[in-house]
Parts: structure tokens; C-alpha cells; sequence
């Protein structure tokens, strides 16, 4: 099963794409998705599933790794839809409970374009080594160095942050099979069993992070980690590709934030 920050080998024109490249496109996506309104989503969306088609990525695998964050925003959903003011969408308002047209539409929105972020985020993992991206967000943060700050630093704990994600998942299944095991019920009836439940789930699962980053210091360690600047073996070049790669997302963006989408 694919998982959010899982990397999938594919021999794809993504995949050998420069890493600058696929990360300054999702930096691009993410500035186009928190201006664009619906009709804007609906052409970014259709752009994310080409984009996936073309790493060769099925889209099963981009929805399942969305599956760890959709409960999030669908209670963010939730909020959106009940708290937002405005015309009472029919047959509300029933008793103290009203939803709106208002709340409906910027639920709708506000919740597709935090889907997806995380769907292009997932993208950019899926096709790209941790060393890859580690190496490209050096070179992209090469000018943070004037402010005393190591570019490799950052770049090392951003990669390891999206990496850290499948092991956090999968901590949390190992977690949830063996308290099933031993008859927890993460589903009760009432909402303080509800709550319980989770504190059930939460201090073993924090025990077993800390425990995953304790082994992950001594394996740095054991391997003569040190922090500051490096050289590689091998070194990123920009081929022609890239660049104009480069160039038409530059245009995109630009043509996405100043036409009325």
C-alpha cells in the first residue's frame, strides 16, 4: 500500500526530472491553489492528475495518500459548514442547526485546495529520493547562508520531516492492530469513549516515535553524521529541459494569478 511520503521507484520523465525543478513547481502549485477560485481548482486539479499520469503514479496510490489526513479536513469541513453565516441552505435551519450557502461553498473550496497541497506534496515525494530532495533544497536555500544559517541544515530537516511520515504511519497501524488485539474499541458510541480511546492510542504511539527518532540519531551518529556544509558525489545540472520546465511554470503562475480564476 503507498503511503503519504513513500517513494515510488518508476522510470517516468518526472522521476529524472532535476529536483529543483519539482520543487519549484510545487511551490508554484501552492501559490496558484490560495488565490485560484473553484474554476481555477477544477483546472489544477485536472493539471495535478496529468502531472501524476505522466510520473506513471496510478491515481489509487494519490488517493491513499491522502487517507491519514482526510479525517482532519473533514471535520474542518464540518466547521466551515456549520459556523459560516449566511443564507440558510433549505431544508435549514432545523432547531439550533443551520447550514449556509455561504458556509457550503467556502467549505468546499478551502478543503479541495488543502487536499491539494497534500496530493502534490505526495507527488513530489513519490518521485523523488530523500537524497534528491535533501540535495535540491540546498541549492535552492544556498542564499540563507548571508543570515549565518546552514542551507544543508534546513534542506537535511525538511527531508527528513516528509520522510518520517510513512514510519508514522505505519507505527500508527502497528499500534492500532495490537491494541485491537488486546479488545480496545476505537469506534465507542459516546464522545468522552471516543477521546479515551485516542489517549489509548496516543502515548504508546508518541513512546514509539520517540523511540524511531532515538534509533535514527544513533544511526546518523553511527555513520559520521556531522552538520554544516558538504559536497556530493554526485552534483544537480540544469539541462535545457529544466530550464524551460522552469520558464513555463514561471508563465503559468503568472498567468494563473493575474487571469480571474
Amino acid at each position: 500500500m503507498y503511503k503519504l511520503g513513500q517513494y515510488i521507484p518508476r522510470e517516468s520523465l518526472v522521476h529524472k526530472r532535476d529536483p529543483r525543478v519539482k520543487l519549484i513547481a510545487v511551490i508554484a502549485l501552492s501559490i496558484i491553489i490560495f488565490q485560484v477560485n473553484m474554476v481555477g481548482l477544477l483546472a489544477v486539479t485536472a493539471l495535478t492528475i496529468a502531472i501524476s499520469q505522466l510520473a506513471r503514479i496510478p491515481a489509487g496510490a494519490v488517493l491513499r495518500s491522502l487517507r491519514p489526513v482526510f479525517p482532519f479536513f473533514l471535520g474542518l469541513f464540518l466547521l466551515y459548514i456549520f459556523f459560516t453565516p449566511g443564507q440558510p441552505l433549505p431544508p435549514f435551519p432545523i432547531g439550533p442547526i443551520q447550514i449556509s450557502y455561504e458556509g457550503l461553498n467556502l467549505g468546499v473550496i478551502q478543503v479541495s485546495k488543502f487536499l491539494l497541497l497534500v496530493a502534490a506534496a505526495s507527488i513530489l515525494t513519490m518521485t523523488t529520493t530523500q537524497s534528491e530532495i535533501t540535495i535540491g533544497l540546498e541549492r535552492l536555500l544556498r542564499p540563507v547562508r548571508i543570515t549565518g544559517l546552514s542551507s544543508h541544515d534546513i534542506a537535511m530537516l525538511v527531508s527528513l520531516a516528509l520522510r518520517f511520515m510513512p514510519v508514522l504511519l505505519d507505527e500508527m497501524d502497528s499500534v492500532s492492530e495490537a491494541q485491537l488485539a488486546r479488545g480496545a474499541n476505537f469506534n465507542p458510541h459516546s464522545m468522552s469513549g471516543r477521546i479515551k480511546s485516542i489517549t489509548h492510542l496516543a502515548l504508546p504511539l508518541s513512546i514509539n516515535i520517540l523511540r524511531r527518532c532515538d534509533e535514527l540519531t544513533d544511526a546518523m551518529e553511527a555513520r559520521g553524521y556531522q552538520p554544516g556544509p558538504r559536497t556530493y558525489l554526485h552534483e544537480l545540472i540544469l539541462s535545457r529541459v529544466d530550464y524551460c520546465l522552469i520558464i513555463a511554470i514561471i508563465i503559468l503562475t503568472i498567468t494563473f494569478l493575474t487571469w480571474p480564476v
